[in-house]
């Protein structure tokens, strides 16, 4: 496509960035449907490429002769916060969180400058709210808020130059899709400007060694708004999950060059703001008077945290086309599980709805989840509850192999920690040392699985 005149319009697309020059319902670019909007069109850039053929080649250097040393962190102030960071904020580091409007970013990182203002210098940019408007919330949840410098800004130019004269050691964004840059023509939240913003902090971030949170709006199917560009500029990206309906809130890390990904921090949402839950298997456990037929517990690995998760089958009658519902779990290998149960262990669901769940609203998607949920249902289409005190885990093959999962051991000390006594698990996952209270049944197959169940009954 030629370059456009200035002053000219093109239609840019909201997911990836590319541009047309006339309006389709389809971007040809990344195929997303009713994505293209009508923007201003940039003027090229001159002589750009004759700039760059006289800059002098930079040093170029082995890995062997590069030093590498631990990079130093602060801490948050916010205990599951860090856990999810890898241990608390890195110099220069840029974090990008995103999470449905009303879920607690704003909160959350309010209550985190607050605790660093005590020993380091920070700062809250805010262009969605007033700074009265955020005194009031500090207000409401019982901060100081002494040391905490605000701007109300979404010019990109000012926030820079402000940057320059506080020096903050950590400096907050909230939200990236509400800056504007005079370098451009379009408007705030448009592909553009959020690519370019992101771009210039990220910029001053590294070279001033100013660590740098974004907060970033989501879209209806619950991913970050934007160009996937966006998450390449960063260098953790958090997702902020949870029901607004519910007291609970997780932090679970999708992106990140200083620790583990796949890592989750629990939160509960209290009158005075978020705080950390330290036990977090509790409140993914129900509470049931007596063993009821249908659920069963699993020992499940968040990075690295070991959680128990309830999970619950219920098998009805479903007529000649049953329907597969699953909540918190892969469908798809709910189907592959009820075939492997059908062929391997002649428990058959095929004329029976059948519906999963993971209690507490957590997803779960490692495939050791497969035996605690092929348990649950036998036991809900059986009328038998599983015996009190009972967890299980182990991946479930086509074959109706139990295949063992990664670090078993903690898994299993977590387990008896809290008190449970029987467990059914992998073979290769069976501790070499008795564990002392658990009671652990090691099988190899699916078959011998539902056996060892039924002699516990």
């Amino acid at each position: 496509m030629a370059a456009p005149k200035p002053g000219k319009t093109v239609f840019s697309c909201r997911s990836c960035g590319g541009e047309s020059p006339k309006w389709l319902g389809k971007c040809p670019h990344c195929g997303e449907w009713n994505t293209l909007e009508e923007v201003l069109a940039e003027a090229p850039q001159k002589n750009r490429f004759q700039a760059l053929s006289g800059a002098a080649a930079p040093t170029v250097a082995t890995l062997a002769e590069i030093e590498a040393a631990d990079v130093e962190r602060e801490s948050t102030g916010q205990e599951e916060l860090d856990r999810v960071l890898g241990g608390g904020l890195v110099a220069g580091g840029v974090v990008l969180i995103g999470g449905d409007p009303g879920i607690g970013k704003s909160t959350l990182l309010l209550q985190a400058l607050d605790a660093m203002s005590a020993r380091l210098p920070v700062l809250y940019v805010t262009g969605e709210e007033s700074g009265a408007q955020v005194a009031l919330r500090a207000r409401r949840l019982g901060l100081s808020g002494a040391r905490v410098r605000v701007l109300a800004e979404i010019h990109l130019e000012k926030i820079l130059a402000t940057l320059e004269v506080e020096k903050p050691t950590l400096a907050v964004i909230d939200s990236i899709q509400t800056l504007y840059s005079d370098q451009l023509t379009s408007a705030p939240g448009s592909v553009t400007q959020v690519r370019e913003c992101a771009a210039q902090l990220t910029r001053v971030a590294k070279s001033r060694g100013i660590g740098i949170v974004l907060v970033g709006h989501v879209t209806k199917e619950g991913a970050l708004a934007g160009p996937r560009v966006l998450e390449h500029i960063v260098d953790t990206v958090l997702y902020f999950e949870g029901d607004t309906h519910s007291s609970f809130r997780l932090v679970r890390a999708i992106k990140n060059r200083f620790g583990a990904v796949n890592e989750i921090g629990v939160f509960a949402m209290t009158e005075r703001g978020l705080k950390g839950v330290a036990n977090p298997s509790a409140i993914f456990l129900s509470t049931h008077g007596e063993p009821v037929p249908g659920t069963c517990v699993l020992v499940t690995l968040e990075g690295t945290r070991p959680l128990l998760v309830e999970i619950q089958a219920l098998v009805d009658s479903g007529g000649p086309s049953p329907r597969r519902l699953s909540v918190g779990l892969d469908r798809d290998r709910l189907a592959m599980l009820l075939a492997v149960l059908h062929r391997h262990a002649g428990v058959s669901c095929m004329d029976q709805d059948v519906f999963v769940n993971a209690v507490g609203g957590v997803r779960i998607g490692e495939p050791a989840a497969d035996l605690a949920v092929l348990l649950a249902i036998q036991g809900s289409l059986r009328g038998r509850a599983l015996p009190r005190g009972f967890i299980a885990f182990g991946e479930v093959g086509l074959a109706g192999e139990v295949r063992p999962a990664p670090r078993g051991q903690e898994r299993l000390k977590e387990a008896a920690k809290l008190g449970f006594s029987v467990a059914v698990v992998p073979k290769a996952n069976a501790p070499k040392k008795p564990i002392e209270g658990l009671t652990v049944h090691a099988v190899e197959r699916i078959e011998q699985a539902i056996d060892a169940v039924r002699s516990l009954a």
